[in-house]
């Protein structure tokens, strides 16, 4: 038996026809390994089954630990508050879908006990996804890539392993936009990805519509590039430059419009920017927690 204790970090958002079953190959998994091991729930404001659920498992086991937020904050903001409670020398990070694979698992751990500080899961291929859904994924990551002044690995979620030094270097990252792929690049070690097909969802529906993936592409975007803003500075230089070279009145009369939109985008990516200033400077928490089950703070 290893003694060593592993952190498995879940958030759950109306997961209640998966929980159980999550909860079950998780534990399957994890037995084989031989760690000592804790799986910490994180239910975003739920308002279905999924608590009636997570406690009745956690009644069962005290290795299965509870946090209930007083509302919906978010999937990056659940998984926050569970690697803050994780008292692990290493955190994993998994969605309750199954589509990523518990058993992937296994060979985190097996890469970390060699040393890896950040073991993170890169998908080659993608079940169960739309056409759209899989373009726009692979156009946002490679957008993402090219803008970013941080090297975010392609074609990447949320699904990692973390060594402890890493988890406490985020604990300490209290931005309000977040975009955890991107801080745990940030924040280095020596990282190293593992390579999987990503499987259809076991039940239920996903919990990333179209505008929540353009949030969390906006976030990724403006919390790790500065490059809009030189964009907008671009094509302002452009508009100034080339209206003087136009003579015709239609061609003038187009100059305006083009130069209108270029100060109503650059206005745009002025209000991104400065919103999120804003933000950070109300000081609000990341997350209220309303109930927890099994959570031992002592870390």
């Amino acid at each position: 038996m290893h003694k060593k204790l592993v952190s498995v970090v879940i958030p759950m958002y109306y997961e209640e026809k998966v929980a159980e079953e999550c909860c079950k190959r998780l534990k399957r998994v994890m037995d084989s390994c031989g760690y000592p091991y804790e799986l910490i729930f994180v239910n975003d404001g739920s308002r279905d089954g999924t608590q009636g659920i997570l406690e009745q498992l956690a009644g069962r086991d005290n290795r299965v630990k509870v946090i209930a937020f007083s509302r919906n904050f978010g999937h990056q903001a659940a998984v926050t508050a569970g690697i803050d409670k994780a008292g692990g020398s290493a955190i994993v990070i998994i969605d309750a879908d199954l589509q990523d694979p518990p058993e992937l698992i296994i060979e985190m751990l097996r890469l970390w006990e060699q040393g890896y500080e950040v073991v993170y899961a890169k998908r080659k291929r993608r079940k169960g996804e739309s056409f759209f859904k899989r373009v726009s994924a692979s156009l946002f990551y490679r957008v993402l890539d090219m803008l970013s002044d941080t090297r975010i690995p392609v074609d990447t979620g949320d699904f990692r392993l973390i060594d402890a030094k890493a988890a406490d270097v985020l604990r300490n990252m209290r931005e309000k936009d977040r975009f955890l792929r991107g801080m745990v690049s940030w924040v280095g070690f020596r990282q190293v990805p593992v390579e999987y097909e990503r499987e259809e969802r076991y039940a239920g529906e996903t919990k990333y519509p179209l505008k929540k993936m353009i949030k969390l592409a906006l976030d990724g975007i403006f919390s790790f590039s500065y490059k809009p803003l030189k964009l907008s500075q671009y094509l302002g230089f452009f508009a100034v430059i080339s209206v003087p070279l136009i003579f015709t009145r239609d061609a003038i009369m187009a100059a305006v419009v083009f130069l209108g939109g270029v100060q109503l985008i650059s206005i745009g990516i002025l209000g991104e920017y400065i919103g999120r200033i804003h933000e950070e400077s109300k000081g609000r928490p990341l997350y209220i927690i309303e109930k927890e089950i099994n959570i031992d703070d002592e870390k």
